[in-house]
């Protein structure tokens, strides 16, 4: 498994600032990743510690976990896996502590995020800075849609737009 690239904070937010969006920024809806996501992939995870919990169904990994499947990766100091009741696989995984989520070449960075599995759909949220290349936009939430390979940004979006830039 590829290591997981972080985005700096500060770097992230300078890179905000500076470069140009294009056109996707205005449509409200943005490309996330180079290719539809696989959910039917297996779901690696790597961490310094995990603690099941039977009775509930779910597993916590903490210390530099790292969350592949195809080609994403997840990255956060602490997950919750929630497996499906018959326990034949992942219904969710919730990670917290501040994450970092990469796909082909974007990536964002947010406080937390929310993967349900059979739906494809992650949730990032708080302070989330999404990066396409030379362009990035921050905001509340965004939702990614690995199915479509697209993704939503709500809550106070925010990003630079250039003049002279074709849609």
């Amino acid at each position: 498994m590829r290591p997981v690239p972080r985005v700096s904070g500060l770097i992230a937010a300078i890179a905000m600032a500076l470069l140009p969006v294009g056109a996707w920024a205005q449509a409200g809806q943005v490309a996330f990743g180079k290719t539809q996501a696989d959910r039917g992939l297996p779901v690696e995870v790597t961490s310094d510690n995990l603690s099941v919990n039977q009775a509930d169904n779910t597993a916590t990994f903490t210390g530099n976990v790292v969350i592949g499947q195809g080609e994403m990766r997840l990255a956060a100091p602490r997950v919750l896996v929630v497996y499906l009741p018959d326990r034949s696989g992942i219904e969710s995984l919730e990670a917290t502590g501040g994450v970092t989520l990469v796909s082909g070449e974007d990536a964002a960075e947010a406080e937390r995020a929310d993967y349900n599995i059979s739906t494809g759909l992650i949730e990032l949220r708080g302070n989330v800075l999404l990066v396409q290349g030379t362009s990035a936009i921050a905001g509340e939430t965004v939702l990614v849609d690995t199915a479509a390979g697209t993704a939503q940004v709500s809550g106070r979006v925010k990003t630079i737009l250039q003049p002279g830039t074709t849609p």
